[in-house]
Order: C-alpha cells, then sequence, then structure tokens
C-alpha cells in the first residue's frame, strides 16, 4: 500500500482526510499543536500542554465509528461556567495526555476508541507558541493574534527551539508523496515546516511534494495571492524548488458566492496563474476542486482523494 504524509492543521486538514480515508492508502496526518483559540488556550493554560484541538479534529476526521459516538466527541458543554466551550474530544485528549505524558502514547488510545485507521502524530510533543514577524520586526504571539493582526507578516517562528517528532521524521523517510494541505497558510500549514530537522527530511525524501491549494484567499495573510504565491510563501522555508505537483480550482465559483465572500470574509477566489507555474516546471492538476454546502464553498473531498490516489498510481 502507497504511503502519504500529509501535513496540516484543524479544517482544512481535517476535510481533506474525509475523503482520502476511503481510498486503500497509508496514510500519517502531520497535526500542528499551536492553535491557542478557545477550549484549547484554556486547557493549554490549566494543564502546561501542547494543543489539543486540531488533532482531536483530525481524530474525529480519520474516525470510522458511528455518529452518535461523533455528535458526544464533539459535544460541548453550554450549560456550566467550569465546563462550558469544552468538546468532550478536547477534555479526553487531555485526560489521556495527563495518564499517558506524550502524544505518542495518548493519541493511539482515542484512535482506538474512534476506530481510526492511519496515524495522527503531532508536530512535536513540546508545548510551543507560534510566534509571527512583522515587516516593522514587530512580534505577534499566538495563532490567534497572528490571525487576527493588520500588519504583514513576514515570518512565522515559535517562541523557542522546539524538536521534530521523531515518527514524523520516519514517516517523511517512508512517504512515496508528501503533500501540504489546503487550510491557513501561515498559522496551519507553515507551523509543520519551521522545525529544520522536518524541512531537511523533507528536502531529502525522493517523494512527490503535493499542494492542495486553497479555493479563496485568507484576508491578512495571502490577500490577492494567485496559486504560485501560496507555493512562494510554502518555499521560503522549504527551499526553492520543492513544491514540484499543485492541485488547483480552475472552475468559476457562482457569482453570488464570491460577491458573499467578499463583502462577509474579505476573501477573493484564489487565480490559477498556469503560465508562472509551467515556467517553474511545477506540474498542475485542474479540476473543479470545490463543492457547495450550506451556501459555503469546501474542497470537494472524494474529488481530492481520487486525484491523490491517481498521481500515487500512476507509477505501478
Amino acid at each position: 500500500m502507497k504511503k502519504i504524509v500529509i501535513f496540516g492543521g484543524g479544517s482544512g486538514l481535517s476535510q481533506m482526510l474525509k475523503g482520502l480515508k476511503l481510498f486503500p492508502i497509508d496514510i500519517t496526518a502531520v497535526v500542528s499543536v499551536s492553535d491557542n483559540g478557545g477550549s484549547t488556550l484554556r486547557l493549554r493554560k490549566d494543564f502546561n500542554i501542547p494543543a489539543v484541538g486540531d488533532i482531536s479534529k483530525v481524530l474525529i476526521a480519520m474516525s470510522n465509528t458511528d455518529k452518535d459516538i461523533i455528535n458526544l466527541m464533539n459535544y460541548r458543554f453550554k450549560q456550566s461556567k467550569s465546563l462550558g466551550n469544552h468538546s468532550i474530544k478536547n477534555l479526553l485528549l487531555t485526560a489521556l495526555l495527563e495518564q499517558k505524558g506524550d502524544f505518542a502514547h495518548a493519541i493511539p488510545v482515542l484512535a482506538k476508541l474512534l476506530d481510526v485507521e492511519g496515524r495522527i502524530l503531532p508536530i512535536t510533543e513540546d508545548n510551543a507558541e507560534l510566534m509571527g514577524i512583522t515587516e516593522d520586526n514587530k512580534k505577534i504571539y499566538g495563532e490567534t493574534s497572528i490571525t487576527k493582526t493588520k500588519k504583514k507578516i513576514v515570518k512565522i517562528a515559535y517562541d523557542h527551539e522546539v524538536k521534530a517528532n521523531p515518527e514524523v521524521l520516519n514517516a517523511i523517510k517512508e512517504a512515496d508523496l508528501i503533500i501540504f494541505s489546503s487550510g491557513s497558510l501561515l498559522t496551519s500549514i507553515i507551523p509543520n515546516i519551521i522545525i529544520d530537522d522536518i524541512v531537511k527530511a523533507i528536502k531529502n525524501s525522493k517523494a512527490s511534494k503535493l499542494y492542495i491549494c486553497n479555493l479563496v484567499t485568507q484576508p491578512g495573510e495571502t490577500d490577492e495571492y494567485k496559486v504560485s504565491d501560496h507555493i512562494d510563501e510554502l518555499e521560503n522555508y522549504l527551499g526553492k524548488g520543492t513544491i514540484n505537483i499543485v492541485l488547483a480550482n480552475n472552475v468559476e465559483i457562482p457569482p453570488e458566492l464570491v460577491e458573499k465572500y467578499a463583502t462577509e470574509e474579505q476573501k477573493d477566489p484564489v487565480k490559477l496563474d498556469e503560465e508562472t507555474l509551467r515556467k517553474r516546471k511545477v506540474r498542475i492538476i485542474k479540476d473543479k476542486m470545490y463543492t457547495i454546502e450550506d451556501g459555503y464553498l469546501r474542497h470537494d473531498t472524494l474529488k481530492t482523494a481520487y486525484l491523490v490516489f491517481s498521481i500515487l498510481m500512476e507509477n505501478e
């Protein structure tokens, strides 16, 4: 069975995994652990642990259990001040961290409970804060603050040196395809590639490196970015020429949705600049990559997964 390593965090990675888990692929999902919003922030402060929110979200996306258990895991207490805003899945993962001591021993227990196939690995076991450095060399601490700042972020780093998860390094060595998921570029994807040992392992890997491009821009992060600009941002950390395949949308998004995103969220469709990508010898795989769910754009998980599987099968 072909092996993939997919880097991401939060909703973007979870969306990708819903489709990928349906195909005969050995999946290792590598998740950033620098989230500091809502429930996760309170748990990090109370227990001095890395972020659990994105990992628990990815575990749910990979789960093969029934809907009742999924609904229970996603349940948040609404009437309690002490338990308010904490989801069951976050509390369980925190409890397991207390019992087992680290993610390496905690995640497999919850994965077994949720009937998860494949592996979910944190990029690091260290409890680190994400840091954005602005054009005027000011430091913005925390994923939430980075997302909200109106200043241009020119570099992402951790507030102190962190060690790469050795299981991630081994997974990269064994991978047939390395994927950078759609999702927030600065706060979900890049936090995985600012650790030197991770970047070295990716560079040394003979596997193709694929980027699944976002459908729309992120205000304050990727305003006016085309597909090539997203790759440039990744390669600021990975090194030029690292990404050699891109999956991108080439079908016009309905005008009413474009207007809705522009007005409500200050987001615009990401334009596919094929000529620039061809000059850089990036292979382009283009298709209608979106679906519309409840009036919002989402990646078409099944089509995306099929295209990824097709790439893996090309050399069979």
